[in-house]
């Protein structure tokens, strides 16, 4: 359970806001966390869990050349994820995330790098990254799900 996910859902409420997910390496976790919370359904809209390139690219509309060129787990590929999610939903604010959850990666993608996208109704999808580091496939999804979930709430308040 998380603790950031009962704020984010009433702050969606508060201004009237749907939220829709776009999940790669967390495989649906942000949407679970939200919907955990009774009354969720006032404010979450849908999530897509597009785990394969294929998915993101069929799902969300991330251009396949987008992929090729920077990598599934990029900023370029996460905003466009976060920007798909937005497109194919009637939500106002998208979150996104593409990662490495581990174990594995390679010197230029490190296992725990995971990609961030959020997407609002009306502005430029806004992209971060995180290096988590190699602390386990658990620990690695966990704090991805807590900082989506922060990005929602910070842009929601």
């Amino acid at each position: 359970m998380s603790d950031l996910a009962p704020l984010v859902i009433a702050a969606a409420k508060a201004r009237g806001l749907m939220i829709a997910t776009a999940e790669s390496c967390t495989g649906g976790m942000i949407a679970a966390a939200l919907t955990d919370i009774a009354g969720s359904s006032a404010v979450f809209e849908r999530g897509f869990v597009t785990y394969s390139n294929a998915a993101k690219t069929e799902m969300l509309g991330v251009p396949a050349e987008t992929i090729a060129q920077y990598g599934a787990v990029s900023e370029e590929v996460a905003s466009a994820m976060a920007a798909g999610a937005l497109a194919h939903s009637r939500a106002a604010i998208a979150v996104s995330v593409t990662g490495i959850a581990g174990p594995g990666g390679s010197e230029h993608k490190p296992e725990g790098r995971v990609c961030f996208g959020l997407a609002r109704t009306g502005a430029p999808p806004q992209t971060w990254t995180c290096e988590y580091g190699a602390i386990g496939r658990g620990l690695v999804r966990h704090h991805t799900r807590e900082h989506a979930l922060s990005l929602i709430l910070t842009s929601v308040k």
